[in-house]
């Protein structure tokens, strides 16, 4: 039995969780303080996030130190922590897969959707698809970005952008073919410092919020599914950057852009991915603890993801 067909039948078994404490793929507070993403993950646990899921707890994969305070110039910033890092929790995220079935990842800033892709692929045992889904591109290239955060340039990275070893981590081929790729939600159209150039020119999917408003969320999410099952594709990922929220109801985010989904809105464009049986996993990304004193936003979030990875009849 392969690989896939395995998982069909224990998709809605078993769900493991991997926290990525990280912010050293994003750039700092402007007083100059490291950004506190990395409290993200406990945030959650202490709502009751697992329990609430019924999931096997993997701990967390730690990060390195951050390191370059200052960007360096036309590099990423801490480009070989984040290196280092990717391969670690690809590692993770590769076992929790063959054990559990489904990852879910606890970010953290979006650079953790390297990581997970390159555990992904392992799981896998070759090519996998990516939704992402984020109110920003992310497809520029150290040059291009205006900050050095690899969170500004991750899908670029994913699709073997750049020249530095964060497009490389898939070794010979990119993490992920751009032909494989559905990038979902994103309102960044005045902001061009995020790829949109080459994006246009690109094969990559893309439905802006605009796209999904005329088409419908349910339908964006057919098309989505689509692309990620190819015949050529052993499974996908899901890439989850909270700020895809409208930020009326998810503040607690490093760039909100005005306007996008609500949460129940977000529910019908996800749950026909999270629930597809070539699902991989899930990481979800740039939840900021800092922004959110009182916990209103993370408890948001314990909903989404109760909402999408159990069965609605067992939400509690």
């Amino acid at each position: 039995m392969n690989f896939v067909a395995l998982r069909m039948l224990t998709r809605t078994q078993s769900l493991g969780i991997v926290g990525a404490p990280s912010a050293i793929g994003i750039r700092p507070y402007a007083s100059g303080e490291a950004r506190h993403l990395d409290r993200a993950p406990g945030a959650l646990r202490e709502l009751g996030l697992v329990e609430h899921l019924g999931a096997v707890d993997l701990g967390d994969v730690v990060p390195p130190g951050y390191r370059d305070y200052l960007r360096p110039p036309g590099r990423a910033r801490n480009e070989p922590e984040i290196t280092a890092y990717s391969v670690a929790l690809g590692e993770r995220v590769a076992t929790t897969i063959e054990s559990a079935g489904f990852a879910l990842v606890l970010g953290g800033d979006c650079s953790i959707v390297l990581g997970s892709l390159l555990g992904a692929r392992r799981a896998a045992g070759g090519p996998v698809g990516l939704a992402y889904v984020d109110a920003h591109a992310d497809f520029a290239t150290p040059e291009e970005s205006r900050t050095g955060s690899v969170a500004s340039m991750s899908l670029g990275l994913a699709v073997g952008r750049g020249d530095t070893p964060l497009s490389h981590l898939g070794g010979r081929s990119p993490l992920v073919e751009e032909a494989a790729v559905a990038l979902l939600g994103r309102r960044d159209g005045a902001e061009c410092w995020y790829g949109h150039v080459e994006l246009a020119k690109s094969p990559v999917l893309d439905l802006p919020d605009t796209a999904l408003l005329a088409r419908g969320y349910a339908e964006g999410a057919k098309l989505a599914l689509k692309r990620l099952t190819a015949p050529e594709l052993r499974g996908f990922w899901i890439h989850l950057d909270a700020d895809v929220l409208n930020p009326v109801q998810m503040p607690a985010v490093d760039s909100p852009v005005p306007g996008g989904p609500t949460l129940v809105k977000l529910v019908s464009l996800l749950s026909p991915l999270v629930r597809h049986p070539k699902a991989l996993g899930l990481d979800l990304a740039i939840y900021d603890p800092a922004l959110d004193p009182d916990r209103i936003c993370a408890a948001r979030l314990v909903w989404l993801l109760t909402k999408l990875l159990v069965s609605p009849e067992e939400v509690r």
